[in-house]
């Protein structure tokens, strides 16, 4: 019965909303996207809009490319080379199981949602202070476990923001292992006769009768990207979900999903973008900016760390008013900070 109870169980999530503008100085929207790193989904919806722009269509389709690394040497993101080659800062994270982590001999500490047991361990390593002390034995230990001692490989995704003229370094540098170049999978569809909640960009809580609370819009988001039958037919099995209330029918909405693996930088032109969308007179109150993580990526924002048990969701949504006021959602699942 206790192994049934469990199965019932929800999975616990938290949901942070919070209300700015753009034009604010506070903001803090850039933030939130570049200390993000592990983004596998960006969808946009766009309300009273049947065809996108050139140049957001065009924008779209540059959100990669990305590499996948089958069988690549730990010890190969260490070296010298690599890290003065691709890495202007940041940490090697490592998440290992107990046994793993023994064996490597490096010192690291117990995952903070191991609980009584521990059986997961973290080793975070500054890769640009290691640059600098080859001659150290900090770095000779590090070296003679990653090649020695415990001589790990992995199959690596990869995407690097180049701000160079050079676009085949990361082909050429890993030439001698089995690596692919990918480009993010684009998908683009009209949804017709959308019945959309009511926002005010005012009311995060919502007003009854008047406009919709931030979550009930952030419900109705994931139902919309999941192609869920939102009519509430009483003759449906499937799903008996329906539209917030107050809600408008637009006769056509936008909606592009992107996945792969999604440079912040990327998703930052984005949404400068969507911002832009009001330049011009819209009929579309508000667009959104959807991202959502890798379920299994070893931290969430920054170095928070990221628990993988459960759901292992993390993801953001930006609501973008007209006003350029924004509402910002940030969601997290079961073993996880709350989001900054």
């Amino acid at each position: 019965m206790a192994t049934l109870r469990r199965l019932r169980e929800v999975p616990r999530h938290l949901l942070v909303c919070e209300k700015s503008n753009f034009g604010n100085h506070k903001s803090r929207h850039r933030h939130i996207i570049q200390t993000h790193y592990y983004n596998y989904r960006v969808s946009f919806l766009i309300p009273e809009c049947g065809i996108l722009s050139e140049e957001l269509k065009n924008l779209v389709m540059q959100t990669g490319p990305y590499y996948f690394v089958k069988n690549l040497p730990l010890h190969e993101l260490i070296t010298h080379e690599f890290i003065s080659t691709f890495i202007k800062k940041g940490t090697l994270i490592l998440s290992l199981d107990k046994d793993t982590y023994e064996e490597t001999g490096l010192q690291g500490r117990p995952s903070q949602f191991s609980g009584r047991k521990i059986m997961k361990f973290i080793v975070s390593i500054d890769l640009m202070e290691l640059s600098l002390n080859l001659d150290s034995k900090k770095y000779e230990r590090i070296s003679w476990s990653f090649k020695e001692k415990k001589p790990l490989k992995f199959d690596f995704l990869l995407a690097w923001h180049n701000t160079g003229s050079e676009e085949s370094t990361m082909m050429s540098y890993f030439s001698k292992y089995q690596i692919q170049e990918h480009q993010p999978k684009v998908a683009l569809s009209t949804l017709r006769d959308l019945q959309c909640p009511v926002l005010q960009s005012s009311e995060l809580e919502g007003t009854p009768d008047v406009s919709c609370r931030a979550l009930e819009l952030f419900d109705w988001l994931g139902a919309v990207f999941s192609n869920v039958d939102l009519n509430n037919e009483p003759n449906s099995f499937i799903s008996t979900y329906c539209c917030p209330q107050p809600s408008t029918v637009v006769a056509k909405a936008y909606l592009c999903t992107i996945t792969g693996f999604i440079l912040p930088e990327k998703i930052c032109l984005l949404l400068e973008h969507l911002c832009h969308y009001y330049d011009e007179p819209k009929l579309a109150p508000w667009v959104t900016l959807s991202v959502q993580g890798f379920a299994d990526s070893p931290v969430s924002w920054g170095k928070n760390e990221h628990g993988f048990r459960k759901g292992g969701e993390h993801l953001y949504n930006f609501v973008i008013f007209n006003n350029q006021d924004y509402w910002l959602q940030m969601a997290v699942g079961a073993n996880d900070h709350c989001p900054p």
